[in-house]
């Protein structure tokens, strides 16, 4: 893909177990102190929780709040945090004109509900008919309504005024890196001058943890960071919320926004994860970047799952580069939509500060290279979607 307009990241927005905001998040993965987690709660999985955060800040209305659900909320601060960090928030000009992508999940259950119903089906014979009752009386069309993915965006659009364009994608990670695709493609074509960009996860819920553990790739038996999690691997879920602020270099100027980077290309695609399948993919998306990297200033942050055999798979290719590597699930954990443009705000900090974050674990290797200017993300689904962008220092 050929980029005909420079496109930059002009606000960044990052709600994480590491704390709120871009430099909390860099300070903690500077200092390298250990990532915090949670493995009592949730017994016997992990997972990332929330910092705490006083959602009031960028969600004034209790009334907006109480119909949402956690990760809604996780979002729509997260959005309010990378608006006001482009200067964009409560400008009606600029948020009139302002387009949105946003990358979300599916929504959380009633586990009142649940739990009540799978009681019930043990005693009853006929379970059909009793799923099927209990369904219709037990669910409210309001519940059902507000945890449609499209409603995160309508949330944000709601409480800060975002009023241009809207799209909603859904499709785990491989949904978070297209958003960022979709978004960079507009802005270099000319279709679109600025656009808010990101996803949310809530990964403290039993719901989504009993998904997970049906799939068998729910980490347990102690924490490890990613690449030291056994043969199987693992995920250790965390709740993230990421939004960026994507903006044309020509637009960004002409108002005085200052880019935390630019953003040269991002690239998507998918597999069968039949053997080989992974490394393949990720080696012809290294293909389509390396004309573009500087190596003596480049470096490699990784959105690895921790799952096994793709982590290894990457780690495969990203031995043969030999560029340094950074992965950031270890602190963060895995947030599915919202990690890769978690990463991308990870990525800027690191450049904005002309250093790589401190290592942790073994898969994390080399010293920051001299005059960083360029820092390659990639994203390897728990599933399926792979992707890779390259974030260069702006000009």
């Amino acid at each position: 893909m050929t980029a005909h307009r420079e496109v930059w990241i002009t606000g960044i927005g990052l709600l994480t177990c590491l704390g709120e905001g871009l430099e909390a998040n860099w300070r903690h993965l500077d200092r390298g102190d250990p990532p915090p987690y949670d493995d009592k709660n949730f017994a016997p999985y992990i997972v990332h929780p929330l910092a705490p955060v006083n959602f009031d800040k960028q969600i004034p209305k209790k009334s907006d709040q109480r119909q949402m659900e956690p990760w809604q909320r996780i979002g729509v601060y997260a959005a309010g945090l990378a608006l006001a960090d482009a200067g964009v928030a409560g400008n009606a000009e600029l948020l009139d004109r302002t387009d949105m992508i946003v990358a979300a999940g599916g929504g959380e259950r009633d586990i009142a509900a649940d739990s009540a119903i799978l009681t019930g089906l043990r005693k009853i014979e006929a379970r059909g008919a009793f799923l099927n009752e209990r369904l219709m009386s037990d669910l409210r069309p309001t519940l059902f309504l507000a945890q449609l993915p499209n409603l995160l965006a309508g949330n944000i659009s709601i409480v800060h005024g975002v009023v241009g364009s809207s799209r909603t994608f859904l499709g785990e990670e491989a949904a978070g890196v297209d958003a960022v695709r979709i978004a960079h493609a507009r802005i270099a074509a000319g279709q679109s001058e600025l656009t808010l960009v990101g996803g949310a996860y809530n990964a403290a819920r039993w719901d989504v943890l009993l998904i997970f553990e049906e799939a068998g790739v729910l980490l347990k038996g102690g924490f490890a960071p990613v690449g030291e999690r056994g043969p199987h691997g693992g995920l250790v879920l965390g709740n993230v919320g990421a939004f960026l602020v994507l903006e044309s270099r020509d637009h960004a100027q002409s108002r005085g926004a200052r880019p935390h980077g630019r953003l040269a290309a991002v690239y998507s695609d998918r597999n069968k994860r039949a053997p080989g399948d992974v490394e393949a993919t990720l080696r012809r998306q290294w293909d389509a970047v390396s004309a573009k990297l500087d190596r003596a200033h480049a470096a490699v942050v990784s959105g690895a799952a921790g799952l096994e055999p793709a982590t290894a798979a990457e780690e495969a290719v990203l031995k043969d580069i030999g560029l340094p590597v950074r992965h950031t699930g270890t602190y963060i954990g895995h947030a599915l939509e919202a990690q890769f443009i978690a990463n991308l705000g990870l990525a800027c900090a690191m450049l904005e500060h002309g250093k790589l974050s401190a290592p942790a674990g073994t898969a994390d290797r080399g010293s920051s290279p001299e005059a960083m200017s360029q820092v390659v993300v990639t994203g390897v689904g728990n599933w399926r979607g792979e992707g890779l962008a390259l974030v260069e220092r702006a000009t």
